[in-house]
Formats: C-alpha cells, structure tokens, sequence
C-alpha cells in the first residue's frame, strides 16, 4: 500500500520524505498550529493522500477554501520550487472527487437527520438547555416512544411539546416533574433554533452512512466537504451534528480489526467547539468513541489552534501528529508550547520548543506512527503541496460538481410523511368532530382560508396554518418505524448519556 507523502525532513541536511503509513491512518491524528501557519493546506495534502489510496474522507469547511479540493489546482515558479526541494517527480495538478454537503442545503446537498435519530442528549445541547429542561425533553421522547409517535421533524416535536403541556399533570404523574416553565423555555429554544435554519437539519430523507463511504469506479476515496462557514457561527449545532455523525458511525459499522487502510477518517476542524461547555459525562463518551472507533476502520483527525484545545485523555491517542507554528506571546500561548514539545517523541537533533517558534508558514514538526505503530522522533518538516486548487471555488465550478454527484437526487427533494404532528393533529379533529363541533372544510390538507371553525384552531395550535404536506402511511409501517428508532436510539444514549 502506498503511504501518504507528509512532506520533507529538513531536521538534517540528508532528510528524507516524511510519510504516513495507510495502516495506521485509523489510529486518529492531530493537526494544530496558529492562523495562517497552513493547518489547512496540511488538511488538503492529507485528504487527498487518503483519497488516493481508496479512503474515503469527511470534513468541514469552516472558512470556505476546502471546497478547492473539488478542482485542480495551477503550478507558479513558488510552488514549482516547493516541489523541486521535497521531490515529487509525478507531481501534477488534479481534482479529487468531492461530493458537497450542507445542514441548510444552500451550498452542497441537505444533511438531514431526525429528531428521534438525534435523541433527546444531543438535541437538549443543540437547544442551550439546562439540566431540567433536558429532563422534560427526556420525557417527551419517553411518551413519542410510549405513545407510538414519530419524531422527524421540528414540526413533530413542537406537537409533542404542546401535548405535554395539555397532559402535563398526568405526565408528571407518570413520567416525574413537567412544569410549564420548563416546556416554555423549550419552546423558546425551538423556536431560536428554527429562525436559524435549524429546521432544515431534521426531516426526511435522513443521511444514510454509505454514502459517506463511497469510492469512485477508478478506486479513489469521495471525499465529502461539509460547508461550515455559517453553521460554526452556531457552535453547538456544529459540534453536535458532528458527535451525532461520528457516533452514528461508532454503532453502526461492524468490527473491523486492524485493516491495511481505514474504511473513512473523519476530520474535526474547529475541535475546541467540539469541547467547549461539554459536560464531564459527554466528554467521557467521546473518550470512549474516540478509542474504540479505531477497531471499526475509522481514523478521528482533530484540527484546532492549540494542541490543549483537546483534553488530555484524548490527545493521547492520537498518533499521528503535525504540529504548525505556535506564537508564544501569551501565558495561554506559552502552555501551548510545552504541551505540545512535551507530547513529541524527542529527536537529539531538534530542539523542539524552539523551532514552534520559528517555523514557516507550510512548515510543521511531525511524528507519525511508523511499523509497530512506534512514533517515530519528531522531525521538522516541508508539507508537501496538495495538487488541487489550494483556495475557494465559484458558484459556477460549485455547481458543475453537485450536478455531476451520484446522490443528489437522492437527497436534494425533501419527503414528508406521516408522523407525530400529523397524528396528533388528527386525533385532535376527531376528538372535535365526536364532540359535535363541526369539522374543518376540505380536512387537514385544506388551505387556511377553508378551515374554520374548532378545528381549523386546534390545527393552528398544534402545528401553525403553514403545518407540511403528509404522506399517509400505514399504521404497521408507522409503528415498526417507531420501534426502530426507540432501538436505535436506546444504543446511542448508552454512549451520550
């Protein structure tokens, strides 16, 4: 198998290239430094590595340039000379396959989960919650679960809220303490969370994880770009969506053993988001996904500014390492540095504390895991240029790729079907409708200007005039979905909670 090239080794005057074995690409990595150092050009260089060998990758786009992998990039004399001192005599400009992706479906392919998929853990931490409003949206799944309910939806969920506030005192009965404060609050952060564009991550046709997975005819890994560029700006839903992924991932793919190359790596731009505000608990579960995932063929890349921004327990598990140049003008900055000299396997031949100070930009320190999986000393290196467009892309070259993607019919057109908001909405019109009031013209899917009366009301109390277009579906399909879910979900919770 072909190891991915790094770069050069410029420790010693005969240095020489600096690779990273495919068969210990799952055993995670990290890639730090300060702004404008070239993390993300180390990024691209490694993407397309794994790529070319048949490893499909998956990372987010935080400032908008790792869309350029999509297209190939253009030699000048700066670059021509970089490749001449690191020698890579097959050099030439190419695209990687891409497919793009984005939770608001504005500048790659909608990324869709479900409300039920999500779990009450992670949706209470995408909403800002606190300990006894998570406790209430425990609750609420506990009924959907009980009650045969399907969450895919926002739209489901804020139905599921208004029905626990008609049967609060029977379900605090039941299930513990509801209180009407609490599912205000929720309702608030629901609410934020829509005019965000939240509502767009959930609903149907939900992600499916083989398409994360793919490898193209000609054996190249798809590399999929998550665009982030407006989804970090809501940090929790960034990090979050990222864990669910990741987790999604951890139950989900069978056990592997130690392979000749990872089945998909995983990139965390912006690691410390994914940290920041977790609780001890989360923190832990990451521990335990992060360690175990490896036997599942995944590698965890982390890329942040300061190797510390990851906790310890997981820093030191990632066996792969370049580190960019770090300015020690602060006290937090100085820390950085002697957590990251100390973490290198020492070389005689490098003084490492110093050189963070001192290197270029598109240089880094770098130790990868060599055969045994021994660190090899840590060598001050040349990154290797990536051979696409090392910048953004425009509309149109963004564009000519989603109409070339093998899953944009598949995921592009959103499906609406039955499910909690819809059911609820009907009991409440025959409940209406049994009681002797009139029904509303032309049923559920008439316009708002031909509803009246009781039920046209309920309907707008449960789910607003604007609610979707259902798609009946039977009710043995309905419930076996519902028990799928509650399964599912049942094992993610045994890792998030």
């Amino acid at each position: 198998m072909e190891p991915i090239l790094v770069g050069k080794a410029v420790t010693t005057p005969d240095g020489g290239p600096v690779h990273l074995l495919p068969k210990y690409g799952n055993r995670h990595g990290l890639v730090a430094g300060a702004t404008g150092t070239g993390k993300t050009v180390t990024l691209m260089t490694l993407a397309e590595g794994f790529s070319r060998i048949g490893v499909p990758v998956f990372l987010a786009d935080v400032k908008g340039d790792v869309a350029g992998l999509a297209v190939p990039g253009s030699s000048n004399e700066k670059l021509q000379a970089r490749i001449g001192q690191i020698g890579i005599p097959d050099w030439a400009p190419a695209a990687s396959p891409v497919v793009f992706w984005d939770l608001f479906g504005k500048l790659g392919h909608p990324v869709r989960t479900t409300v039920s998929e999500m779990g009450p853990t992670l949706l209470s931490r995408i909403l800002e919650l606190n300990d006894t409003q998570a406790g209430v949206v425990d609750i609420a799944f506990k009924l959907a679960d009980d009650r045969g309910l399907l969450l895919l939806d926002l739209d489901d969920l804020r139905a599921l809220l208004n029905l626990l506030a008609e049967e609060r005192k029977t379900v605090s009965a039941e299930y513990g303490l509801v209180s009407a404060q609490s599912i205000g609050a929720i309702q608030r952060a629901l609410l934020r969370l829509e005019q965000e564009g939240g509502n767009q991550v959930f609903g149907e046709p939900a992600l499916e994880l083989s398409d994360l997975m793919r490898t193209t005819p000609d054996g190249r890994g798809v590399i999929g770009i998550l665009a982030a560029d407006q989804l970090v700006l809501r940090p929790r839903l960034y990090s979050s969506f990222l864990l669910w992924l990741l987790s999604e991932l951890f139950e989900s793919l069978p056990e592997v053993g130690d392979l000749d190359k990872p089945r998909l790596v995983f990139v965390f731009d912006e690691a410390h988001l994914l940290f920041d505000d977790a609780p001890p608990a989360l923190q832990r579960r990451i521990e335990q996904v992060v360690r175990i995932i490896r036997s599942k063929g995944v590698g965890v890349y982390f890329c942040s500014q300061f190797p510390d921004d990851v906790p310890p327990d997981i820093l030191g598990q990632l066996g792969n390492r370049v580190q960019h140049a770090l300015r020690a003008f602060t006290p937090r900055d100085q820390k950085a540095v002697r957590t990251a000299a100390e973490t290198f396997v020492a070389n005689p031949n490098l003084d490492v504390t110093r050189a963070l100070g001192s290197l270029g930009a598109g240089e880094a320190l770098v130790s990868t895991l060599q055969e045994k999986g021994i660190p090899m000393p840590v060598e001050h290196t040349l990154v290797a240029p990536p051979r696409c467009r090392m910048g953004a892309i425009t509309e149109a070259e963004r564009a000519q790729v989603r109409a070339a993607s093998p899953v944009g019919a598949k995921y592009d057109k959103a499906v609406n079907r039955e499910s909690a908001a819809e059911i609820l909405a009907r009991r409440a019109e025959a409940a209406t409708t049994h009681a002797g009031a009139p029904p509303a013209k032309g049923g559920k899917d008439a316009a708002p200007e031909e509803e009246g009366g009781m039920g046209r009301a309920v309907n707008e109390f449960l789910f607003g005039t604007k609610r979707r277009q259902g798609v009946v579906q039977a009710a043995g399909k309905q419930a076996a979905r519902t028990i799928t879910n509650r399964i599912v979900r049942g094992l993610l919770g045994s890792i998030l909670k």
